[in-house]
């Protein structure tokens, strides 16, 4: 009979081998999933570093701005839906004109013709707006966009109405070379601010980096959709009301996310108002938060204030409002004396102020800087300051030049004042150099008397 003992010993023994075995096994899974791991982190590096040193400027993130990056998402994304968009109306135009029964060159034709030919037109006629642009960058842009998703719209809707293609065409070619213009024009605005180390063309150069991979997925994904969607106008229809939904969503969020440093008449006015309310120069990011994005709409709730009060919000809106920068004289000055004594007055600025029915009318003298638009600017806040919490009313103009009048009075705070509001705000971050708006071209020469 087999020693019991001896059994047991040869089936631990046996089992024990197994486990061991499979111990084994087990730690060379675990030894070799570490190692791929680690090949893939490495890998994943290395891809890492190669798309920043493609897609974001040398020295990144020191050589921009703070809200590069997160501008630069928000346009990527919204570069993909905009080249679905293109793709879906670029199927929609060869369907309008007869895909597939041989007119692939009359469409051709006709699309040089309606896209480039009228498109020059709308970008000659729209460039007399330039100023515009660099006043209000982010309005402008919004319109852009939207101008350009309506000419997509149009496009697509060719298959419905092909007798009327040439009209439609012709319409829509027109807004998507506005559009381009208006976005190209803005778009340096938004880079100047980001290249804080002047790397202005680097930052442009990445951008259009940006821009191409954007387009490489959106074309992509573009061309499934549309090979899904065929020639069925409601579904492209459908399609491109969502991706448009994304796209202008992106687009107002990117837009928000930038922090122009340049002072129009709008972001000086709280600058100025909360200064003269306080004593302190508000930041970049809540002066952007506050200011309208869209030709005086608010989109968006208002973020809280650490700074700007309710009370300088309201005033730089009330004072813009009220300006009239560039204003013409004789429609202005209802007598000799008055012009006199405002001459007078202003004898050593390069601008005269005045209210006059309610406006704060600013004229320019011939050779006035940026810099002097600014201070008159200045001054406006001020003079409202005066009006509104020191019961200051309005009189007639020679009178209110005279020693103790509102407008001498304002002139020598603005005069003794400005030159510390510049230095607070260089030291807040804010370009102090001078004003960005689009005064009425009116200048007078001194000498003369005219305008």
């Amino acid at each position: 009979m087999p020693d019991p003992t001896w059994t047991s010993y040869l089936i631990a023994g046996d089992d024990g081998t197994k486990r061991e075995d499979g111990d084994e096994k087990v730690g060379s899974i675990s030894k070799d999933l570490a190692a791929l791991r680690r090949q893939l982190g490495r890998s994943w590096r290395r891809y890492a570093e190669v798309a920043v040193h493609l897609l974001l400027p040398d020295g990144y993130p020191h050589s921009v701005s703070s809200d590069y990056l997160n501008y630069s998402l928000w346009r990527g994304v919204q570069g993909v839906a905009s080249q679905i968009s293109g793709v879906l109306s670029t199927q929609a135009l060869l369907y309008a004109v007869g895909l597939g029964k041989g007119a692939i060159p009359t469409a051709a034709a006709v699309n040089w013709v309606l896209k480039d030919g009228l498109g020059y037109l709308s970008k000659i006629m729209l460039s007399k707006f330039g100023r515009h642009f660099d006043v209000n960058p982010k309005g402008w842009r919004l319109f852009a966009d939207f101008l350009e998703n309506m000419a997509y719209g149009l496009e697509i809707l060719t298959p419905v109405f092909p007798h009327l293609f040439v009209p439609i065409g012709a319409a829509a070619g027109a807004g998507r070379s506005a559009a381009s213009l208006i976005q190209s024009a803005t778009r340096s605005c938004f880079y100047a601010g980001f290249a804080v180390q002047r790397n202005f063309a680097e930052v442009i150069a990445k951008g259009e980096a940006q821009g191409m991979v954007s387009k490489f997925v959106g074309i992509g994904l573009g061309i499934a959709l549309a090979n899904h969607i065929g020639s069925s106008v409601p579904l492209a229809l459908i399609s491109f009301a969502g991706i448009t939904a994304v796209h202008m969503y992106c687009n107002l969020k990117s837009y928000q996310s930038i922090q122009l440093r340049t002072l129009n008449p709008y972001r000086a006015s709280l600058v100025f108002s909360e200064y003269l309310l306080s004593g302190q120069v508000p930041s970049v990011k809540e002066v952007n938060d506050e200011e309208p994005l869209f030709f005086n709409l608010s989109l968006g709730a208002s973020r809280q204030s650490k700074i700007l009060s309710a009370e300088a919000k309201d005033a730089a809106d009330r004072i813009c409002r009220r300006l009239q920068m560039g204003s013409k004289l004789s429609e202005i000055i209802e007598s000799k004396e008055d012009a006199c004594a405002l001459f007078d007055l202003y004898k050593n600025e390069q601008y005269l102020l005045m209210d006059y029915k309610g406006k704060f009318c600013i004229v320019l003298k011939e050779g006035s800087s940026p810099e002097d638009m600014l201070k008159s600017l200045f001054h406006v806040n001020y003079l409202y300051w005066l009006e509104r919490y020191m019961g200051f009313k309005p009189s007639n103009v020679a009178s209110e030049c005279r020693p103790g009048g509102r407008l001498e009075v304002s002139l020598d705070y603005a005069q003794r004042e400005f030159s510390h509001v510049k230095h607070d705000g260089s030291d807040g971050g804010w370009v102090m150099d001078g004003l960005i708006a689009r005064p009425l071209p009116v200048r007078i020469r001194i000498g003369d008397g005219t305008s």
